[in-house]
């Protein structure tokens, strides 16, 4: 038997096909798919279409809603600009601390 402590290793062979894609083509057929007509989607990818068509959020996707975005970005900012209202401008922080010993008054 023999001792080797340094040995490198075999490349990993893999079985690569490449083929044409076509974007256009793929987002027709995928529409054609979705509106019942008749597509050359097999029939996993159609599975695949009515899951992840049936997976999304309503409203979900590049526009979304905006007045929902909005809402929220205003509604962060509120808390936020609350939070360093209460931390720098009351003594509600110092009372607090007070409470529990950290600090004395």
């Amino acid at each position: 038997m023999r001792l080797v402590f340094f040995r490198t290793p075999k490349a990993k062979k893999f079985n690569y096909k490449p083929r044409h894609y076509d974007p256009k083509k793929e987002e027709w057929e995928r529409r054609k798919a979705e509106l019942g007509y008749d597509s050359n989607l097999s029939a996993e990818e159609r599975i695949r279409l009515k899951m992840s068509s049936r997976w999304q959020k309503p409203g979900s996707g590049y526009g979304g809603n905006q007045a929902a975005k909005l809402i929220t970005y205003f509604i962060y900012a509120v808390f936020i600009f609350g939070s360093i209202y209460v931390i720098l401008f009351t003594d509600l922080v110092e009372k607090f601390l007070a409470l529990f010993g950290v600090i004395s008054k």
